[in-house]
């Protein structure tokens, strides 16, 4: 098999898992879906947790061994994000739901990706559709995050919570892509894919295909500049220079994270929060650090300029420290 993935083929969808038994990492939920799917009986359900963790895939997995080839008959998939709007509803989730199955004595299957990003309006639109038509369709609503999801349809479902992939799986993960794509990951190189994706593992996928774009051969280096993530060593090095009273070589440190890496503030900040607790320093000054970090986040997110806070945060630091 060749090295190089063209660019017309993404190994997300190449290697997503096309049965339950395939999924990595949510033994527990996977149980779960089995018996639905060998009862051929299941609730409405709400999929919860961060990208990348095998929400869509269990619910495609699912549907696939409940349907077979007739997949497309009796299961309908809509991005929530793209279509969240009233009409949607109204219109292709309700004409879908309100035909008979053609599978028999199965009902068929709406998946909704995203639900967490439908409008309120939306949200209790569905709500009535899903009471109107309990009789022939099931809802599945994936979401990041389930308290976004309306009470009423939270009380209508089953929340089924997704834990963060565990590093083990992820490196199963690697090396099974490793063998069939021939390529050469090493140790180092495996690392940074786990701590860039940061449990992501559809993350994790992208970056290694992008760098076997280039070589067999992953490296590290290829891996942190695909992901435009800094190394951790980098970002300790520019926190320890703050928390030692050394300014100015923690400004030339994110200068180098800036123009090197080209980072925005919020990636800056969100791996010194990752490194932050792992310092070697007075417990104070801990507590100091990650209360700096999370005022200045508040101030880009509101809109502040990226390089001035961070510097000011580093400015702070080192005055803290001094």
């Amino acid at each position: 098999m060749a090295a190089t993935a063209r660019l017309d083929q993404s190994w997300t969808e190449k290697y997503r898992p096309r049965v339950l038994d395939e999924v990595i990492g949510q033994e527990i939920i996977v149980q779960k879906l089995k018996s639905f799917v060998k009862t051929k009986n299941f609730p409405n359900m709400i999929f919860s947790g961060s990208a990348g963790i095998g929400k869509t895939t269990c619910a495609i997995a699912m549907a696939g061994e409940l349907y077979g080839d007739r997949l497309n008959e009796a299961f309908l998939e809509l991005n929530a994000s793209d279509s969240r709007g009233i009409d949607v509803v109204r219109t292709r989730i309700k004409e879908f739901a309100k035909t008979m199955p053609l599978t028999v004595g199965l009902v068929k299957i709406v998946f909704l990706d995203e639900a967490d990003a439908m409008t309120s309006e939306a949200q209790h639109a569905l709500r009535r559709t899903m009471e109107k038509y309990a009789g022939t369709t099931r809802f599945i609503l994936s979401a990041n995050y389930a308290s976004k999801i309306i009470e009423p349809i939270q009380s209508r479902c089953v929340v089924l919570r997704f834990k963060p992939l565990r590093d083990e799986d992820m490196r199963g993960y690697v090396k099974r892509i490793s063998e069939e794509e021939e390529l050469d990951v090493d140790d180092k190189a495996m690392d940074a894919l786990i701590y860039v994706s940061d449990g992501d593992m559809r993350k994790l996928t992208n970056v290694l295909q992008s760098a076997a774009t280039g070589d067999r051969k992953i490296t590290d280096r290829q891996v942190y500049d695909i992901a435009a993530r800094a190394r951790p060593k980098e970002i300790m090095a520019m926190l320890r220079y703050a928390l030692s009273g050394d300014f100015a070589k923690a400004r030339n440190e994110l200068n180098t994270l800036i123009l090197n890496y080209g980072m925005s503030g919020e990636d800056i900040l969100l791996q010194c929060y990752r490194e932050a607790l792992a310092l070697d320093v007075d417990d104070k000054l801990k507590l100091n650090l990650v209360s700096s970090i999370g005022d200045c986040n508040f101030r880009i997110v509101e809109g502040a300029n990226d390089r001035i806070q961070i510097e000011a945060m580093l400015a702070k630091l080192a005055l803290i420290s001094k």
